[in-house]
């Protein structure tokens, strides 16, 4: 697909060519589906890996037991969550990579990163926080000063302030990190519950005219 930009310079545009998007159209199970969600006055990002087949069906980001359990994390109802005025979502991989033969789903197609990742960004000035769930998310952002595990880098949270946020992705997959990890819900989930609410929930941002979604 050609990146030639069609004149038009705001987000609403970017976005709908994103949606368009058929570059890994002949490797994709399900066939092509961007799911992103994003607005300039978004002040939160949440970048997870890729769409899972909940939300290739119905075309919402983190519809699904994981989203759920993101939620209750942050401590957002659907309704705030939903509210791209306030949120911005773009994964890793922008539509279902399809499954290992040994379970678990495909890493993020490289191909979305870079294409359209840095673009995307760039219409995001609004954004004082952006939680990087999951190892692709934080080798992508962090590079070289991502740690050599996840837990590891999650536990250097710290290091990453103000504008980032590392999370573990909130997936039944990792239950048995989560148990061995304790440390993650007593000391990591309150600071990213306050920081996530001190962005969101202060005056309510003046809803854009173009939206991207």
């Amino acid at each position: 697909m050609s990146r030639k930009k069609t004149g038009d310079p705001s987000l609403s545009a970017l976005v709908r060519e994103v949606r368009a998007c058929r570059i890994c159209e002949q490797d994709l199970p399900l066939g092509p589906r961007p799911v992103l969600r994003a607005t300039r006055t978004a002040r939160l990002l949440l970048v997870g890996q890729a769409p899972g087949v909940r939300v290739h069906e119905t075309g919402i980001p983190w519809n699904d037991p994981s989203g759920d359990r993101l939620r209750a994390w942050l401590d957002v109802s659907r309704e705030i969550f939903y509210d791209d005025a306030r949120i911005a979502i773009i994964p890793m991989g922008l539509c279902y990579p399809g499954r290992h033969a040994r379970g678990g789903d495909l890493p993020p197609r490289p191909e979305c990163a870079r294409t359209w990742f840095s673009r995307l960004l760039e219409c995001l000035p609004n954004v004082e926080l952006t939680l990087l769930i999951g190892q692709y998310a934080q080798r992508y952002h962090l590079a070289d000063r991502a740690k050599s595990s996840l837990a590891e880098t999650v536990q250097a949270w710290r290091e990453y302030l103000p504008r980032h946020l590392p999370l573990p992705h909130p997936s039944f997959r990792n239950l048995q990190w989560f148990a061995r990890c304790p440390w993650f819900e007593a000391e990591v989930l309150p600071e990213v519950r306050r920081r996530v609410h001190a962005v969101l929930f202060r005056d309510p941002p003046e809803r854009s005219r173009h939206h991207g979604v």
